[in-house]
């Protein structure tokens, strides 16, 4: 059943060019790349997220750390102005306590005494 010889000459065919399908393919060229450009710019922004998350993490352990060292500052100053503490200062510096007599009421126009300068720093400025 053989239909065609076997030596048979084809025809040149000289097919139309389909302005159509070529400007389809355009289209989803273009439609295409758009698409992709969409995932590469989600991508960057997820993985800007997830940057600026850790980033944030790691300022705010920094932060925590910061602020148990301020505390801890904040006791040690308290500990070194204890009124008990700055007197054995003060003695260890040859001070002597205040006298009775030598605290007095402070006249206009009068300086204060040095050892009330000594006692009290904020009066000696006239504050």
């Amino acid at each position: 059943m053989n239909r065609h010889p076997l030596q048979h000459q084809n025809s040149n065919v000289k097919r139309e060019r389909d302005l159509r399908a070529l400007s389809r393919l355009a289209v989803q060229l273009g439609c295409a790349l758009a698409l992709c450009g969409g995932f590469v710019f989600a991508a960057g922004q997820h993985f800007a997220a997830v940057h600026y998350g850790y980033e944030s993490e790691t300022l705010r352990v920094e932060r925590q750390k910061l602020l148990e060292e301020q505390e801890r500052l904040i006791l040690e100053k308290e500990r070194a102005s204890s009124p008990a503490r700055l007197e054995s200062a003060a003695r260890q510096l040859g001070l002597k306590p205040l006298q009775p007599g030598q605290v007095g009421t402070r006249k206009p126009g009068r300086q204060l005494p040095v050892a009330t300068a000594l006692i009290h720093p904020a009066a000696s400025f006239n504050r």
